[in-house]
């Protein structure tokens, strides 16, 4: 039911746009998405997530000033601006959704979060 994509190899400062795509889910405002990375041997990390309904945003502190979540309600996607990136960045990416809102202590923790995407790998490195 989520797709996501966008992901690739990328120099160090420069930018990539992850994009998650719903199928049979509407993402419109019925649904907090958030966008989690793993890296290898490391914890799985919430980076960004948008609210259902407010449409409110939280980020990692790794991603403030850096990565934009929004909401694309024509295509019925979510898309994870990333700018300035950097080695601390790779891993593969998920997004994931969960009707309804969390209380932003839970917004990033990916065990509240039902639908998972299949994941896209973004490489940092020049």
């Amino acid at each position: 039911q989520l797709q996501a994509s966008g992901g690739g190899l990328v120099q160090p400062g420069g930018s990539l746009r992850l994009s998650c795509a719903a199928s049979g889910l509407s993402l419109l405002d019925d649904y907090s998405i958030g966008w989690f990375r793993q890296a290898p041997e490391k914890e799985r990390e919430g980076v960004a997530i948008i609210s259902a309904s407010d449409r409110r945003t939280n980020y990692a502190d790794s991603a403030k000033g850096r990565f934009t979540i929004s909401r694309d309600h024509a295509k019925n996607t979510v898309h994870l601006q990333m700018h300035s990136v950097n080695s601390e960045d790779t891993a593969i990416y998920y997004c994931a959704a969960r009707k309804g809102r969390l209380n932003r202590s839970s917004q990033l923790e990916g065990r509240f979060y039902n639908y998972w995407g299949q994941g896209t790998q973004v490489t940092v490195s020049s």
